[in-house]
């Protein structure tokens, strides 16, 4: 019985020495992976601290732009209010502006005429306006001035010019001493 138990003795210390060999070698490997992970943990946290500077920028940059923005917005809600005339009075006051003009510029308007469209999701009627008006050079200078300086917001989508003629004192036809201008203005109503 001693023999069986000596050599289960050994069989059992080669064991324990078979597994302590194998744990001195896996504190190894797992010391290396450490080593090496700690330098992939610092290249990757450079990393990440280099990309949370540019991103820190990002923010900045942006923050700038909506603080910005609320300046913009405040300048929209003013033209828009200022600007654009309401649905309910705006076509009286265009036309009486537009008569004001022409008359002040000496030519004479044939009369406007007005159309809206929808512009969806803007809040805003687009409104175009045709006119023609009369007279000499000077006068229709002083009309397209007119235009230009109005309180009135206008674009001026098409312009045409035409050569009139008029009757002179004895009923023959003087062409060329008026000119006509034909207008095709946009502007925009509130909703």
């Amino acid at each position: 019985m001693t023999t069986p138990w000596r050599i289960l003795k050994k069989w059992i210390i080669g064991a324990l020495i078979v597994l302590l060999v194998a744990d001195i070698g896996l504190l190894y490997l797992s010391w290396q992976n450490t080593r090496e992970g700690e330098q992939s943990m610092r290249a990757e946290r450079d990393r990440l601290k280099l990309l949370a500077g540019q991103l820190k920028g990002d923010v900045d940059r942006g923050e700038r732009i909506r603080n910005s923005m609320s300046g913009v917005i405040k300048e929209y809600d003013s033209f828009y209010h200022t600007d654009f005339e309401s649905t309910v009075d705006g076509y009286s006051k265009i036309e009486a502006d537009l008569g004001g003009l022409a008359s002040k510029a000496g030519v004479k308007s044939s009369g406007v005429v007005f159309e809206q469209k929808e512009v969806k999701g803007r809040g805003v009627q687009q409104i175009g306006i045709t006119d023609t008006v009369e007279g000499d050079y000077p006068s229709i200078l002083k009309f397209i001035n007119g235009l230009e300086q109005s309180k009135y917001f206008y674009l001026l989508s098409d312009l045409k010019l035409d050569s009139a003629t008029t009757t002179s004192g004895g009923g023959a036809i003087a062409p060329g001493s008026i000119i006509r201008l034909h207008l095709d203005l946009r502007t925009y109503f509130r909703s």
